[in-house]
């Protein structure tokens, strides 16, 4: 079995508006709106004040980018899922994306979850294959339950 090697970053470059330009070394590129992000996570408010998001720069030789004067870093690997899941090429995927990265869920919690491979959910996850429309129902009603059963 082929091994899958994680998404490292050849080069980020921020521009206004909380945008991310990403080069990965296997050559995918990305321009990933983080303004959400801003909002919705606390530990990313600091980089919605003034120029701060501005400061973005490759750490860790490419596997995270940081913003230096406010000891933030966010993983490679958290960036290409999330530029994956902006630029789906349908609202199935998409669904399924933002699916997974609401929730956090590895290969094989998904996999459980959906009550399919984790070889499917690979491919779902890395653009290789569309994701079909019962998938994406169930990414919905997986999170209906889960909301139902905290209440």
């Amino acid at each position: 079995m082929a091994s899958m090697k994680r998404p490292r970053l050849r080069a980020v470059q921020a521009h206004p508006g909380a945008i991310l330009e990403l080069t990965f070394t296997s050559g995918q590129h990305f321009n990933l709106d983080m303004s959400e992000d801003l909002k919705r996570y606390p530990g990313l408010g600091p980089l919605a004040k003034g120029d701060a998001f501005e400061g973005a720069v490759l750490g860790d030789a490419g596997w995270t980018v940081e913003w230096p004067a406010h000891d933030i870093q966010v993983g490679a690997d958290t960036l290409f899922l999330d530029g994956l899941a902006q630029s789906a090429p349908d609202e199935n995927t998409r669904t399924f994306m933002l699916w997974r990265l609401r929730h956090r869920l590895t290969l094989d919690q998904a996999a459980e979850a959906l009550g399919v491979s984790a070889r499917s959910i690979s491919r779902y996850s890395s653009g290789r294959e569309v994701v079909p429309r019962t998938l994406a129902l169930a990414c919905l009603g997986w999170e209906t339950l889960a909301h139902s059963d905290a209440a």
